[in-house]
């Protein structure tokens, strides 16, 4: 991994720690709730809001595949965004162990494309296939003057029974954090990549590992299915889904120490971008997913049933008491 000194997410354009006091900003302000039957469980914050339903709780996520868009446009290849567009909701429904259960989608364009339209269509019932829930409806809206090309957006419904909702709050010193891998970049921290790639590349490039970087770039993000299997079948105080911001979401599960000591292999295009662009190790983790798209935290009795469930899972650290998300004793921040 390379030193400080070179390129940042914040240089090509998104900065984490802005954008962080601009989500508190827009929360702050939001200070109503309902009164009555099917009000909400809980705060704003987490990975999901949930709303009262019975013995049951509601939960609802929303998310879109962002730059990843203009990836798909310059490759003239829709079909896999769909996917994205599920992924990104769901695995945020599943680190609370909610089950998604039903996707509305909002499609916002300059101009109308029946191809595209039929291949983002494609990607989306895919990615509600690998889900086991339906798309029950959407919206499209052409806004010519305000939006350039095609971003795609959704919704997505869940529900659980409130005694097995996760949500950090059984997290000790001690417990286990087991990685499960990412097939790639996922749909976080693209306005970094797209810059490396075309300032450095180009996305027709063949790499050494087999791939072009625009087919790479494309890879859909992986849906997390098998968390259901392991909430059933063992204890897990808590669970995190890494996307914008990398490690530093573990923050998001409480205030604890959060030591990555055996960090999942980094796949080969992150080794790529850090090199090319000479991005440090801080930045790419506090970017990127970096090849742990989504981890565990479990106590020490759950760990084999975890690792027998999820063929690729492993242990990539642990708990401490002391606050901070530390790789092999370094500070992420």
């Amino acid at each position: 991994m390379s030193g400080s000194g070179g390129h940042t997410y914040r240089d090509a354009g998104v900065d984490i720690d802005l954008e962080a006091d601009a989500v508190r900003a827009l929360v702050s302000r939001l200070t109503f709730r309902r009164e009555g039957d099917f009000a909400p469980v809980s705060g704003s914050g987490h990975f999901a809001g949930l709303i009262e339903f019975g013995d049951h709780v509601l939960a609802l996520a929303v998310d879109g595949v962002g730059t990843k868009m203009l990836v798909a446009d310059r490759m003239e290849d829709w079909s896999t965004i769909g996917i994205d567009c599920i992924a990104m909701n769901v695995n945020d429904l599943y680190v609370m162990n909610l089950e998604p259960v039903a996707f509305v989608d909002y499609v916002a364009t300059d101009a109308l494309d029946v191809e595209k339209m039929k291949q983002v269509g494609a990607g989306l019932n895919e990615g509600a296939r690998l889900a086991n829930m339906t798309v029950i409806g959407g919206e499209t809206a052409t806004l010519k003057g305000m939006v350039t090309g095609l971003d795609v957006a959704g919704t997505c419904l869940g529900i659980q029974k409130k005694a097995k909702v996760i949500n950090g709050a059984s997290i000790t010193p001690g417990d286990t954090i087991i990685g499960i891998p990412s097939t790639g970049i996922h749909s976080n921290g693209y306005t970094l990549a797209r810059k490396l790639v075309e300032t450095y590349a180009d996305y027709d490039r063949e790499m050494p590992w087999g791939r072009t970087l625009g087919g790479e770039l494309l890879t859909p993000t992986r849906i997390y299915t098998e968390v259901l299997k392991v909430t059933a079948a063992c204890e897990v105080h808590g669970m995190c889904h890494i996307t914008g911001g990398g490690l530093l979401n573990l923050r998001r599960l409480g205030a604890w120490g959060y030591e990555i000591t055996h960090p999942l292999p980094v796949l080969p295009v992150f080794e790529w971008m850090a090199s090319v662009g000479s991005v440090s190790t801080n930045e790419m983790y506090r970017t990127f997913n970096m090849g742990m798209g989504y981890c565990f935290i479990v106590p020490e009795e759950s760990v084999a049933t975890v690792l027998s469930v999820v063929h690729d899972a492993r242990v990539a650290g642990h708990v401490s008491d002391e606050p901070g998300v530390r790789l092999r004793g370094e500070e992420i921040s």
